[in-house]
């Protein structure tokens, strides 16, 4: 399994989603903001006691962020790729990235 990183990172992640989803005053007043941050207060991890619910709130949150993340980039992609009605032949050329050759139809051809 690869390793999560610091908890810290994914908890501030995760408020940076909600910020960016938001905006920067609103993001707080989420009751789903208030909860993550409740969750992490009570996992954590003191000299005192070993918490092993920790380590499963964090793999927990990590994969809400992937999938708040995933989420995101379906969205974009969705919007640059859907199908808008028909698009023409250089249209569908320079989305993928290609080119396509200048026709011939100017001076000096003759029909």
């Amino acid at each position: 399994m690869a390793s999560l990183g610091s908890p810290l990172h994914t908890f501030r992640s995760l408020l940076r989603m909600f910020r960016h989803d938001c905006g920067v005053d609103r993001y707080r007043k989420m009751i789903a903001c208030g909860f993550i941050r409740e969750q992490f207060r009570k996992h954590q991890v003191t000299s005192e006691k070993l918490c092993s619910a920790h380590q499963e709130l964090h793999y927990q949150a990590s994969t809400y962020l992937c999938l708040l993340q995933s989420i995101r980039n379906h969205l974009i992609f969705h919007e640059e790729y859907h199908g808008k009605g028909e698009r023409s032949v250089e249209q569908v050329a320079g989305l993928v990235g290609f080119k396509t050759p200048q026709q011939p139809g100017g001076k000096g051809w003759e029909s």
